[in-house]
This record gives structure tokens, sequence and C-alpha cells, in this order.
């Protein structure tokens, strides 16, 4: 903080700053250098985003999907509907006889499934309470509990149990499946697995003969002997509900309370859990809820209980097209008739399940059409749920049979009423017999979609041609330069906006690798295409009806003869396609677009290594390197102009003092003669 003037009454601060803005002149030159340079890597990057748009644009207009558009006629689309490929051939077919449509299999089972055709079973309730409201209620309820793990192969290839539970009925009820993929279950000590098996322990220790991939999904469902859950009420309680029901009561059951275990071992009531005096300590419903009578239990207490949980299984398979399937389920006694259906439904057996309320019926009906099974049926049921309580065991099963028509004479079927041929995929609707009219279909080209294709990628180039001929004819205003902080104050918004759009005007003017770019392109549409794949006729843009403009000022930009362009697809579309994507080892055998790719590709990477990218630091390429250099000499004049105003300051107060000096003097003379 400095004061001057004291005693030369001079206003030094203005005079410094005053001299200091001459001293800035060669700064501020430096400053606007630099905002040029910047503009000017902005301007380049812009137009690098424009060429990378158009060359995956150019990249996209090589498919053969472009230049091979079909149209597909059928003369009768009620029975037949075809649709071609690009890579269907120009051809015809003529379906003579639809004997039968592919159908589904079809497992109705033998009747109603409830005991009271009065009250029908409720889908919605849980099978366990409703399990005597059915015509056979013997569901073979087991004891344990029903779980489900997935695991992250790489991280673990273990189940997480708690503390004594163990796995049970591992072959039979245990899951295991990586990325959705079914593995075959073994398990016993000594036993390896082979491939497409995993091995299975109590411990739940997963141990497979193939390689897993790291990071894939293995799942696995099973059923452990028991289930152990631990409860933390943070207020006062006297209940608990445990989280799987129906709780077997004839099965043994723990509640553990500050190292105290309670039991139902009253033989007369299964319900009380009984403390080591023999008194009831608590009380444990078939749904899963505990009372603790009259023990009202203080917040945070810990109680751990040890129970199982009735379930069932059962297996459920179909014959696909990829072979015979088989799924096994484990279902919860507090599972709905609805939510196994859409168990099954939803699982990888293939079949989907309904329950019509109305009949009091159960249907299973594969997903896929066709006969897989031709010795028997579709759909594999078993004994138990499906055979015996849905009744599917005397079930019958209709369709599953595949499509039968002939088709250019041959007889041939197929599974689905969907399916290809050539490229071209059929969809039979309805039956056709001998006595009918043949079904006609044509493949042709699409040559209004080609010519469409074409158009569009045309345009395209035309409005980058535009763009790059604004920028490299842009005027440059070399009278207007950035503006630095100080001249920024003087001007309004508008007038700062305006001066900074003629400032900008002409950063890429007449630029090299622009205008060797558009050289470029021009010659890659022009340069005859000369291969054995193009017909003499077809090896320049002339041929098929793409010129350049009349006017010289547009720059090169293209315009196209559409009547001529669809004569030349409609004559010979190879030679129009490979005139556009042909490969070969000079620039006279390449297509069009092909040349284009590559000039496009080298430009790019010409102007990145001038202007790099939103990734690239400055010392990576040309305009960087500019910039690191204007910015170390502002580092390096901005010290100098430091050193140079405290120069200035020490100037003035050493006048101030040698100013001070002499007032003290004269004073001090003035003194003396007044005193004689």
């Amino acid at each position: 903080m400095r004061i001057g003037g004291l005693a030369s009454g001079m206003d030094t601060d203005t005079i410094v700053s005053d001299l200091m803005k001459a001293e800035r002149l060669p700064l501020d030159k430096l400053t606007k250098k630099k905002q040029q340079i910047e503009w000017q890597r902005d301007a380049y990057r812009d137009m690098n985003t424009l060429l990378l748009n158009f060359r995956n644009q150019t990249f996209d207009m090589k498919l053969s999907s472009n230049f091979r558009a079909r149209t597909v006629t059928s003369s009768n689309e009620s029975k037949v509907l075809a649709v071609a490929k690009s890579a269907a051939d120009l051809s015809s077919f003529s379906i003579s006889k639809i004997d039968q449509l592919a159908t589904a299999a079809t497992k109705v089972n033998a009747g109603a499934i409830s005991k009271d055709p009065s009250t029908k079973i409720d889908p919605t309730k849980s099978l366990y309470s409703v399990k005597d409201s059915f015509l056979n209620s013997n569901f073979g309820w087991d004891t344990g509990s029903v779980e489900s793990q997935t695991l992250v192969a790489g991280a673990t290839n273990k189940l997480t149990l708690a503390n004594g539970i163990k796995l049970q009925n591992i072959t039979t009820n245990t899951s295991v499946k990586v990325d959705g993929k079914s593995y075959e279950v073994v398990t016993g000590d000594g036993v390896v697995p082979a491939t497409g098996q995993v091995h299975v322990d109590e411990a739940g220790n997963l141990q497979f003969f193939d390689t897993i991939r790291s990071g894939a999904t293995i799942k696995v469902d099973y059923v452990a002997d028991k289930r152990v859950e631990t409860f933390k009420p943070s207020s006062e309680f006297q209940q608990i509900q445990v989280a799987r029901g129906p709780v077997s009561l004839d099965d043994s059951i723990t509640v553990t309370i500050n190292g105290n275990e309670y039991k139902n071992t009253d033989s007369n009531n299964k319900g009380n859990l009984i403390g080591a005096d023999g008194s009831v300590f608590a009380t444990i419903t078939e749904d899963g809820k505990i009372d603790f009578v009259e023990n009202k239990l203080a917040k945070d207490t810990e109680v751990t209980v040890s129970y199982e949980q009735r379930y069932f299984a059962f297996d459920l398979g179909a014959h696909t097209s990829k072979g015979e399937v088989n799924e096994r389920f484990l279902i919860q006694g507090s599972e709905s008739l609805n939510s196994v259906l859409s168990k099954i439904s939803s699982s990888n057996a293939g079949v989907s399940a309904f329950y019509d309320s109305q009949t009091d019926r159960v249907t299973l009906t594969r997903k896929e059409t066709g006969d897989f099974n031709e010795t028997g049926d579709e759909i594999i049921t078993s004994p138990g749920f499906l055979n015996n309580i849905l009744r599917f065991g005397s079930g019958i099963e209709s369709g599953g049979e595949n499509a039968k028509f002939t088709i250019n004479g041959l007889s041939t079927e197929r599974s689905s009423n969907t399916f290809e041929m050539n490229g071209v995929t059929f969809t039979l609707k309805d039956k056709l017999s001998d006595t009918e009219p043949r079904i006609s279909i044509n493949v042709a080209n699409d040559t209004s979609k080609v010519v469409e294709n074409i158009t569009k990628f045309v345009n395209s180039y035309n409005e980058l041609i535009g763009k790059m001929q604004s920028s490299v004819n842009e005027t440059k205003y070399k009278d207007y330069q950035p503006l630095t902080d100080a001249e920024r104050e003087d001007l309004t918004d508008k007038q700062q906006e305006k001066w900074e759009e003629m400032a900008k005007s002409g950063l890429l003017r007449r630029d090299s690798l622009l205008t060797g770019l558009l050289s470029k392109m021009r010659t890659d549409f022009y340069t005859p295409v000369t291969n054995s794949s193009v017909d003499s006729k077809f090896k320049q843009l002339a041929n098929i009806g793409i010129t350049t403009t009349a006017n010289y000022m547009e720059g090169g930009k293209l315009t196209i003869d559409e009547d001529t362009l669809r004569k030349a697809i409609e004559e010979n579309p190879d030679s129009v396609e490979k005139l556009f994507t042909s490969s070969g080892t000079t620039s006279g055998e390449q297509g069009i677009l092909t040349r284009l790719y590559d000039s496009l590709t080298n430009t790019m990477n010409n102007i990145k290594t001038k202007a790099g990218n939103s990734n690239s630091t400055n010392n990576t390429f040309t305009l960087g390197k500019n910039l690191n250099n204007i910015e170390n000499s502002i580092t390096r004049f901005e010290d100098r102009l430091k050193q140079v105003e405290s120069r200035y300051w020490s100037q003035f107060t050493a006048m101030e003092k040698a100013i001070q000096n002499s007032n003290n003097q004269m004073s001090y003379l003035m003194q003396q003669f007044s005193t004689q």
C-alpha cells in the first residue's frame, strides 16, 4: 500500500498508472495473440467434429444395405407375408399349398382343482392356507428353508450361511446358473465335476470344472436345513414376526434371548416355547408370529429365532428348438397359486401357465410352436404338484405341430410360421388348398430407397462443403483484435459481442488443411473407378446422374439427376454399389466412399496434430505448444512489469524525500531569518 505526493503534491498513483499503461502495451499484444490462438484452436476442433460426423456417415453409407434395399410383393398377403433382407437374391417364389400352420403345444389339466365347486380356491392366498381346499391336498410338504443367493464369480464361489446351517437334498433341490446357463449339480465326498457340472457341498462351497469368467453372475437356489433370523427392535416389544412361513411347529423351533433358549418341546401344544424351568415364555403360530405372552422385552433386546418352514418342489420340462429343457421349482408355503404359475411362465422351461377361475382349470402352453418330440408330448410334467394337485397327470396335450407347405414345388415344413429362405422372411398366416390360386412372392430392388439413401448422403456432403467453404472464405478483419479487460470496460455488452464476432471472423481463412481437403474430396468424387467389379458404363458419378452444380462459387457441390440415377440402379445395381464401395490397393481401384473415408481420416489426423482435441494437453499439439510459449512470455513480462513499477515508485519516493529535505532546509533558514 503506497501513498505518494505528500511532499510534492503530485498525483503519483495516476502518473505511475499512466506510465505502466505504456509499459503494458507489449503484454496486451501477447494476451491478444494468446486469445487468437485459442479461438483458432477451437475453430479447428469444431471443424474436426463436422468432419468426424461426416466420416461416420461415410462409413455407414458403405454398408451394402444402403444399395441392396429390397422390396417384396405377395399376391395374397392374407395368407403369406414376406420381408427381404438386403442380402436377399432378386428372385421369385411360388407357394402352391399350405397344409397346416405351426401350433404351440398346449396341455389342459384333467378337470377342476377345487374340492368344493361352490367355494373355489383363492389363487391369491398362500398355498399352505388353502391346501385343504384342493381336490387333492397331498402336496408332499417338506421342512427346511428355501433360499436364493447371487454370487459374483471370482469374488467368491461360496454361499454365505449362518453358523450351523447346512444345505439339504442338494442334488434334487439345488439349482446353479451362471449368466443364465444351468449347470448340473453333483455332490458327495470325492466326486469331481465334469464339464457342465458343479459340485456343491453342505457348507455351500461351489466347485466348477469349466472355467468361469471373472465377474460372471452365479445364481444359486437351494434348500437349507433351517433358517436363522435375528431381531433387535428399537422400542419396547412383545411380539415379532419371522420373515418366512408357514412355520413347521412339528419340528425344532428355538428362540434365544440373552443366552437363554426357549423351545417348542411341549408335545401336547407345539406352539409353546418353553424355557429351562419348564414355564411357557412365548407362543408361536403356524404363520410365524411369536408372542412373548406377558413378557415385554426392552428395546434393543437381541432375539434369535431358528426354525423350519414348509415347502415343496416339482419339476417341469419341455421339448424345444434347443433340445429338452427341464426346470426345478422350489415353492414356499407362503406363495400363492398365481405366484407359482408366474414363476413357471418366467422360467427357462419355455412354458407359460394360466389358471381360469371360471372353469377352475389350469393350462400349460409351450412358448414355441412346432413339433420337437415326434414320439410323445412336448410338455413334460412330473408327479406331485403338477400331476396330482393340478391334475396334469391325466391331462390331454394338443397342438405342437410344424407348419407344412409346398414352395417352388418342394413339400417341406418348419417349426414356426415365420422362417427365412435365401434372405427372405416368410410369415404363413392361413392354410392354402391346392385348388386355390398359387401365391407368388417376388423380390426386387427397392430403387426408390437406394435413390433416397444416395440423395441423403449427397445432401450431407453438400452441407459439409458449404460450411468448409464458408470458413476458408470468411473475411479477416485485421483492425479487430481481441479485447483486453480494460478495453471491454469502455464498451457496452452489445458492442463487445459485435466486436468479438468481427475479431473471430476469418480464423481459418485460406487454411491449407481445409482447402487441401476440399480439393482432395473433389478428386475423390470425379476420378473414375477402374476395377473388374464396376461396369465401364458406370465408372464415374456423371454416368449415374451425379454432377457438380453450374455455380462455380458453390465450390464443388453435387447435384443429382434422379431419373438418370434411378435408371442406372435398375440397369446395373451391383456396379452402382461398387462405384461407391469398392476396395483396392490403388486410389483408382477404390470406390468413392473408400477414398473419401481415407481423405477425411488423414485431414482429421493432421488437424488433431495442429489443434489437438478436448483430451489433449498443450504440449502434444502445435497450437498448444505455441500457447505454452506465449504463456511463459506473459509470465516473464508480468514479472518484469512488477520490477518496472517498483522502480517508478522508488524514483518518485526518492524525489519526495528530496523535496521534503529541501522543504525542511527552507523552513529552517526562514526560522533563522525571522529570529534576527
